[in-house]
């Protein structure tokens, strides 16, 4: 199946050949058909010589209903441009004309309807020249009458050959369904209907619907009238969803695939068409089937900032259009440039984003978004619409590996980072000599990422991670003044290993709190309690000389063993019960555990 929106000036005959192409009745209301004039969206679709099957997405003609009209555009490749031979070029065509031209839409037909009310010649002629300045270039026209048929088999031969020309869907794409109709079915429920550009939709999907937190399921899925149990791109759908009520969702919503689409109310874009300065503070953007308020604040001569008065889900990429309401008039189209732009909160914030929106086309190049982002993570860069893995189809093929977890990261960026965490560990040592290392979190926040996994993939060696802290891989050695003072303790209690020195004599070692707690951690010293510290190699020591006594023994028996004080003795025989090198009994005896 292809789908191809009709586009034209009121009264040309639109829904008239649609009709004639496919026998159906494409206005659905009784109030479209009592005054013969489309109000809203109309669908029909037909069987083509090939065996292919096109599908009509038909819209309204008349100024008035200009919105209803660029819903059915928006999410169609192709257009059908449908010009009456007796009218000719009118001002509804050209509107039509610069939103399709707006939208990029670059495959259509030009069908000269009333052919048998007047020569077609002069009306082709314009119609031909004014299309061919646009987006879809030239076309090739057929002169049709829905009244008599002539020219029909020509129109059908020519859709053939347009489908031919389209290029192939992307099945395996996320899908983006942009509702532009919600109804509901007696015994049924909500029904939505939409134009499927890409990707795959099954009974049973889960989907996300855009703004909404909670998912919704499809109950069900009818295409070209009869149910199916799957619709691939393109295709015209109508989706059943389970337990959605109808006020949930109406034209403008999407349904999504889960987690693939970024929602942004603030996108900067680049204009084609009236300049940026000239246009006016707020207009209306049309993408998809949503038509959604929008603040407009020039960045240069064809960028604008745009803040929308709801979020949609966006892609860098995507084409849309601006339009003034109560002018009728087509400001231009655009093309999406950052769906999650930077603020712009300092004097010349906008000039100097204007240089850096200059070198993006809106294709999604990841070492661009890379340079410009420097750290992100891959589901974040997914879902703005930046390919982060190899794809041979693409004329730009995207890879980056992971830096950490599934953030990726700037090469150079990476490395001036990694270049800071080395400084700032260094300063972090110089000011805080008697600590291991600087604390992980403490060095997240001066560099300013979101992320301590960031930290931990940062450091290299001669660095290390070790409790938490980060330092140099021989953060063991002591500073000078501490190394003095544990040698002077050896020296006083070398041939005493189990005498403790009392506190004052630590003060008049130099060993305060920290310069024992920073002995301790380099295994220079073994604390057995406050203020209560021993050569490393006591404990060793200690099991030897218990290990000689007759067993089990006594807290006195080992005292006097060990030549100590209970001070010592008590805090050293409970560390030794606890590594299991000896084992209290209940007299409160011990033994030695061979």
């Amino acid at each position: 199946m292809f789908v191809v929106a009709t586009a034209g000036h009121v009264d040309h005959g639109k829904s008239t050949l649609v009709r004639a192409l496919t026998g159906m009745e494409p206005d659905r209301w009784a109030e479209e058909r009592r005054r013969g004039m489309t109000i809203d969206l109309g669908f029909a679709w037909t069987t083509l010589p090939s065996g292919g099957t096109v599908a009509f997405v038909d819209v309204p003609g008349h100024e008035r209903f200009v919105p209803n009209m660029l819903a059915g555009v928006g999410p169609v490749p192709a257009a059908l441009i449908v010009v009456a031979a007796d009218e000719g070029w009118m001002p509804q065509s050209a509107e039509h004309l610069a939103a399709l031209d707006a939208l990029g839409v670059a495959y259509g037909l030009l069908a000269v309807t009333r052919a048998d009310l007047a020569d077609p010649g002069p009306a082709t002629a314009r119609a031909r020249a004014e299309i061919a300045a646009t987006s879809l270039g030239r076309v090739p026209a057929v002169a049709v009458s829905g009244l008599t048929g002539a020219g029909l088999p020509e129109l059908r031969a020519a859709l053939d050959r347009l489908a031919a020309e389209l290029p192939a869907p992307v099945v395996d794409d996320p899908v983006r369904l942009w509702v532009d109709r919600s109804f509901t079915v007696r015994g049924s429920g909500t029904v939505v209907t939409g134009t499927l550009g890409a990707g795959r939709l099954r009974v049973g999907d889960e989907l996300e619907l855009a703004g909404a937190d909670e998912p919704v399921r499809v109950r069900g899925l009818h295409s070209l009238g009869a149910a199916r149990p799957e619709a691939a791109a393109v295709a015209r759908v109508a989706v059943n969803l389970r337990g959605t009520p109808r006020d949930r969702l109406g034209r403008g919503d999407a349904l999504l695939t889960p987690g693939r689409f970024h929602h942004t109310d603030l996108v900067d874009v680049r204009l084609a068409g009236d300049p940026a300065a000239d246009l006016p503070a707020t207009l209306t953007l049309h993408v998809g089937s949503a038509a959604v308020p929008v603040r407009v604040r020039p960045l240069g001569p064809d960028t604008v900032r745009l803040r929308l008065a709801r979020p949609l889900p966006l892609l860098v990429g995507d084409r849309a259009l601006l339009r003034d309401p109560g002018r009728h008039h087509v400001s231009g189209g655009v093309r999406v440039l950052d769906v999650s732009p930077p603020p712009l909160a300092r004097r010349g914030a906008a000039a100097a984003r204007a240089q850096v929106l200059a070198d993006l086309d809106g294709r999604g190049d990841l070492a661009s978004e890379l340079r410009r982002r420097r750290l992100i993570r891959a589901g974040a860069l997914i879902r703005m619409g930046v390919p982060v893995t190899a794809d041979p189809g693409r004329d730009r093929p995207a890879f980056a590996e992971p830096v950490a977890g599934d953030w990726l990261a700037d090469p150079a960026y990476w490395r001036r980072l990694g270049e800071r965490l080395t400084e700032e560990v260094a300063r972090y040592a110089r000011e805080h000599p008697l600590e291991p290392g600087m604390p992980v979190d403490a060095l997240r926040q001066r560099l300013a990422l979101p992320d301590r996994a960031l930290v931990e993939a940062l450091v290299r060696p001669p660095l290390r991670i070790h409790g938490g802290r980060v330092g140099a891989a021989s953060a063991d050695a002591l500073p000078e003044p501490v190394a003095r003072a544990v040698q002077r303790v050896r020296a006083e209690y070398g041939d005493r290993p189990f005498r403790a020195p009392e506190a004052d004599r630590l003060v008049d070692l130099g060993l305060g709190p920290r310069e024992i707690g920073a002995a301790v951690r380099a295994g220079a010293l073994l604390r057995l309690a406050d203020n209560v510290v021993l050569l490393p190699d006591a404990l060793d020591d200690a099991v030897r000389v218990l290990a000689g006594l007759p067993q089990p023994f006594t807290l006195s028996a080992a005292r006097q063993a060990l030549d100590t004080t209970r001070r010592v003795a008590v805090p050293l025989l409970e560390l030794l019960d606890r590594r299991g090198a000896t084992r209290r009994l209940p007299d409160d005896a011990r033994i030695v555990v061979s």
